[in-house]
């Protein structure tokens, strides 16, 4: 039974080490919980922001999931999202 890794995102928001560190729960499970805390946001259209930018950053093998505020993030063996790997090359 696969395990279910779970990250906080609080006041620092999204940084460097927060990416690095979602990387390296990855290697070991293909799920992540990240709980926005209240520090970070409490807006939906912030939340979604920063959903957009975790799964630009990660690549395109992640698919991501917004229930509450709770960021469910998923890997994949094969690129799950040809669509937004297009919308960049042709804007």
């Amino acid at each position: 039974m696969p395990t279910i890794r779970q990250l906080q995102l609080g006041k620092n928001g999204l940084t460097e080490d927060f990416i690095c560190n979602l990387k390296h729960h990855f290697d070991k499970t293909k799920n992540v919980k990240i709980s926005v805390l209240k520090s970070c946001c409490r807006d939906r259209e912030e939340l979604k922001k920063i959903n957009e930018e975790i799964i630009q950053k990660l690549g395109n093998h992640y698919t991501s999931r917004i229930i509450g505020y709770t960021i469910t993030v998923k890997k994949w063996r094969r690129e799950m999202r040809e669509d937004i790997a297009e919308q960049d090359i042709n804007p």
